[in-house]
């Protein structure tokens, strides 16, 4: 990759993640080695850790318990997070990687998991043939403002409105 941009997928509609794993699923066609880093997250049964197993050169790392995190985080909570950004900022120095995914690094920000300051330092540090993506909702405006590309993702309409909560291998 010759120019490696910094994307962030936004808002409180569904798909952040989705799009995400849309750019690695595309890119791995094309032959790049993608990496998600996945905050807040730990659970085996997900589609997307399933599906790692089998897609040539992407891999896939989670960071976090299989609990909700509330906005009152535990310590471990905080823990996990900045042992996920530890390990990103690894992956962006090793070098092995095409593009990287910080998968609900907005959200784990926000909730003070991690600090403004240290996710910008890791932007700092992207190298410049790294696509960087960052998803989850709440993006603060000093992560917009270094980002090449902005997606806000708006719910309009949404099944559990209606009662019908997360399906396997739709919503997870």
């Amino acid at each position: 990759m010759k120019q490696g941009l910094i994307q962030v997928y936004t808002g409180n509609g569904k798909g952040k993640t989705t799009a995400a794993l849309g750019l690695a699923l595309r890119a791995c066609g094309h032959g790049y080695k993608v990496a998600m880093v996945q905050f807040m997250k730990k659970n085996e049964s997900y589609g997307e850790v399933q599906a790692s197993k089998y897609l040539s050169g992407f891999s896939l790392f989670q960071f976090g318990r299989n609990v909700f995190v509330k906005r009152d985080p535990d310590k471990i909570d905080i823990e996990l997070a900045k042992e996920g950004l530890l390990f990103a900022k690894e992956l962006m120095q090793k070098k092995e990687y095409d593009i990287l995914i910080l998968d609900e690094i907005n959200v784990a920000l926000d909730f003070g998991l991690l600090t403004e300051e240290e996710v910008l330092e890791l932007l700092d540090e992207k190298p410049p043939n790294m696509e960087l993506i960052l998803t989850g909702r709440y993006a603060k405006d000093s992560i917009v403002e270094r980002a090449d590309l902005v997606t806000e993702m708006k719910q309009i309409k949404h099944p559990y409105e209606k009662g019908i909560m997360a399906r396997e291998g739709i919503e997870f």
